[in-house]
């Protein structure tokens, strides 16, 4: 129906959302906040558990952590006011330069 990519992207973005509010969960002490953010969590993972049936799981899991990872670290910089120094952008680079050599590699 969907292309795994499509659903590995929306496991992304679900996950990445549910890190965006984790702070509002104050410790998870905020119950409604705790619970969108447990619920987004079991979500994406369920997500990405979906698209391990057509693409391998190491694949799966290194674009969804590393995708994501970059993710909510823009997100924090733009949305949260979180600092973005060279250090971090490099680490990040490096993180999505590793994603996409497992892709190509995985490809051949």
């Amino acid at each position: 129906m969907f292309s795994p990519f499509v659903v590995l992207l929306a496991a992304i973005g679900i996950e990445v959302g549910a890190t965006a509010v984790l702070p509002r969960t104050r410790g998870f002490s905020d119950l409604p906040w705790s619970l969108l953010v447990l619920g987004g969590y079991a979500v994406s993972i369920w997500l990405l558990a979906v698209v391990t049936r057509q693409m391998s799981v190491s694949v799966a899991y290194a674009v969804w952590s590393g995708l994501g990872t970059a993710a909510i670290a823009a997100v924090g910089a733009v949305a949260l006011g979180e600092r973005l120094d060279l250090v971090k952008v490099s680490a990040l680079a490096l993180i999505i330069l590793g994603v996409l050599v497992l892709n190509l590699h995985t490809a051949h």
